[in-house]
């Protein structure tokens, strides 16, 4: 098995608070893409639900994700994620099967 640490993360935003953390998240992913166990970044959200967000990510490893997870940003969203989320995070691992598309 591979040493990567990938997951699906689905953010399930109270719906007055959606596009506050649209616009917060989206300043997120350029600068996660170039940390360097970052293999895949993305943030999608849901057309039928608006204040759903999904998150793919794929990760060298778990210690460069917890490099990740301990900057400052993202260690005050996780300690204030709840003014946004209606529900605590949805994580799912996942094995990644196909080579990463990043590099093309």
């Amino acid at each position: 098995m591979s040493e990567q640490h990938a997951f699906i993360l689905k953010a399930k935003t109270r719906p007055e608070m959606a596009d506050a953390f649209h616009e917060l998240f989206s300043a997120y992913v350029a600068s996660s893409r170039e940390e360097p166990g970052c293999i895949e970044y993305h943030m999608l959200r849901d057309q039928e639900d608006p204040s759903l967000f999904v998150f793919y990510e794929v990760w060298a490893s778990k210690a460069a994700l917890d490099v990740h997870s301990a900057l400052p940003h993202m260690q005050r969203f996780f300690a204030q994620r709840m003014d946004y989320l209606e529900r605590d995070f949805d994580i799912q691992r996942i094995d990644m099967l196909s080579p990463s598309s990043a590099s093309r």
